[in-house]
């Protein structure tokens, strides 16, 4: 699909929401999250969220970067950041929407996995994603060991099931491209906000690299390394010791004050709004 509209095709948290910080992983029924819209998810797409939906009553339909496929009890979509998706569902349906953080699952030190429909042979693709619900909801001992044990199986299993007419079809170049870029991205955010060096790790010219990122993403390429670097910001806030001037120069700004106006104007308020209660 090339993706010659894709500056009106919104971009979402969960569908419906604004993009904002979230756990690393979020579950919901798919009944609670269509019916709301009348079981008409309209096309849209996500920033930094990976998603798996396990349909196991009704039925449906997902489009996947214009593509419809039918669904049906057992069948899994799965969804990786900037796939432009959207769902049709019957009254009766029922099943499970996992939600990721896409750079979580590049730490799993797997490929990402391309957007597909696993329509056969899912019973421990389902059992997988069940078993990683279950351990967030209720942690046992040895709780963050367990969650990425069980996310590498889940990718695994979702990597075993896809189809081979899906895994041999060719990306968008410019999709496939901007993907590149942000894996570089996750890479050097802490030593480089220069476009310049990002494009000639690329092959390409800042200039082309700033376009395809407004056509696939929405935003600049500029903005896309600003967002990861505050979403760092925000979880080494939340959830670090170290204090704030130490968090930002270990993201690269040794000037306080200017860490504290980038968090700002990034994150909407002020490095200390982020820091949890001890």
């Amino acid at each position: 699909m090339h993706y010659w509209n894709m500056d009106g095709i919104p971009i979402y948290g969960l569908y419906g929401e604004q993009e904002s910080s979230t756990d690393w992983l979020h579950w919901e029924s798919i009944q609670s999250r269509s019916r709301p819209h009348g079981y008409r998810i309209a096309p849209h797409r996500h920033e930094q969220f990976f998603q798996v939906l396990v349909l196991t009553r009704g039925s449906g339909e997902v489009t996947l970067d214009g593509t419809d496929h039918p669904l049906l009890p057992s069948m899994v979509v799965v969804v990786p950041a900037l796939t432009v998706h959207g769902y049709r569902f019957s009254e009766d349906v029922d099943g499970l929407v996992l939600t990721l953080m896409q750079h979580d699952i590049r730490a799993v030190d797997l490929p990402v996995p391309k957007a597909m429909v696993v329509a056969q042979h899912t019973r421990r693709l389902c059992a997988a994603a069940r078993n990683l619900v279950d351990e967030a909801r209720i942690a046992g001992p040895d709780h963050d060991a367990a969650m990425r044990a069980l996310l590498t199986l889940l990718i695994i299993e979702i990597r075993r099931g896809r189809q081979d007419d899906q895994d041999d079809a060719k990306p968008d170049r410019a999709f496939a491209m901007v993907q590149r870029f942000r894996d570089l991205v996750e890479e050097r955010f802490r030593d480089s906000r220069r476009i310049g060096g990002y494009a000639a790790a690329l092959g390409i010219s800042p200039t082309h690299l700033n376009r395809i990122c407004r056509r696939v993403a929405g935003t600049t390429a500029l903005r896309l390394i600003e967002r990861r670097v505050g979403l760092e910001a925000r979880r080494m806030l939340a959830f670090s010791t170290l204090s704030i001037k130490q968090i930002g120069s270990d993201l690269g700004y040794e000037d306080p004050a200017y860490f504290t106006r980038f968090v700002t104007r990034v994150l909407g308020a002020p490095p200390s709004a982020f820091r949890r209660d001890r």
